[in-house]
């Protein structure tokens, strides 16, 4: 676990330097025509023959719609992470930095919540709702699921919200406040990974091959199950698409692939650093997600 000092620094720094989205994101600025909003690289449809057959107007509309469910899934991953903050926060003593350290994170975690609320809102966007499966897993893994399990499932959705967040922040032609949105949780996250990859030692360290590849196979339904939030039969319908089932049933076989080469490489690299692939798991992540374990 991190040391006091280095807690107590990053309080410190959330005190005196916080990053309020209500003065960091610039909301009043309105797309411009040319502005984009999610880089083509993970446009689900992008790629395939009946893209090129769709109006600019279209094409964007798509990529509007898919960041923000996007979007709207990065705000339940984050819902879930502060249950687990409270959960854990509950254990310590309440004068103790670690546990202060939380209520700051909590704090931050849910202003990011409200960000990406209003951002959904700039965009006029209507997010489409977890499926049944969807509910059902987030009330089993709140309720159910001790703390570290907790843990493991909020981390991956909190990568793979890095990972699109820093293609989208770097692409120029993405929409400024998308941009911007991006670019204030990599800041805010950036701080919480120190704190972050201490719990990682304390839950790893000690974990023999069962609770390893358990929590190998939680990170892995956590991502499957966010990634299947992205990519909807509806939005197709949205945009004027006439055969939007055939569409929605290409693009997900393309997203997919497009997934697996584009957003996996990071999760990968930390699953791989406390030894969570092996022979009970390699199976599962090369299935669900066609990883290259």
């Amino acid at each position: 676990m991190m040391q006091a000092e280095e807690i107590e620094r990053l309080i410190k720094i959330s005190k005196e330097r916080p990053l309020m989205p209500e003065t960091y994101v610039p909301w009043s600025e309105q797309p411009l025509p040319e502005d984009g909003y999610l880089p083509e690289s993970l446009i689900s449809i992008q790629g395939l023959p009946v893209y090129e057959t769709l109006t600019s107007q279209q094409q964007k509309d798509i990529g509007r719609h898919e960041v923000v469910q996007v979007l709207y899934s990065y705000g339940w991953g984050e819902a879930l992470f502060c249950v687990f903050m409270a959960k854990f926060a509950l254990e310590l003593p309440p004068e103790s930095p670690e546990h202060r350290f939380l209520i700051r994170e909590i704090i931050e975690e849910y202003r990011h919540q409200e960000m990406f609320a209003q951002t959904i809102a700039q965009l006029n966007g209507k997010p489409l709702i977890q499926t049944t499966a969807h509910r059902l897993s987030g009330k089993i893994s709140t309720n159910l699921l001790p703390a570290d399990y907790l843990f493991m499932g909020s981390l991956a959705v909190e990568l793979i919200t890095d990972k699109y967040g820093n293609y989208a922040r770097r692409d120029p032609k993405i929409y400024l406040v998308l941009r911007k949105v991006f670019e204030l949780h990599n800041i805010e996250e950036g701080r919480h990974i120190h704190f972050t990859k201490g719990l990682l030692e304390r839950y790893t360290e000690k974990a023999g091959f069962i609770k390893k590849s358990l929590y190998s196979f939680v990170i892995l339904i956590n991502i499957h199950f966010v990634r299947t939030m992205y990519v909807r039969k509806e939005i197709f319908e949205r945009v004027g698409i006439s055969n939007a089932d055939e569409v929605f049933k290409q693009a997900k076989i393309n997203f997919h692939k497009k997934f697996s080469e584009n957003c996996l490489d990071d999760i990968i690299k930390f699953v791989n650093s406390w030894g969570g692939f092996n022979i009970a798991t390699r199976w599962a992540w090369r299935w669900l997600l066609d990883a290259k374990v």
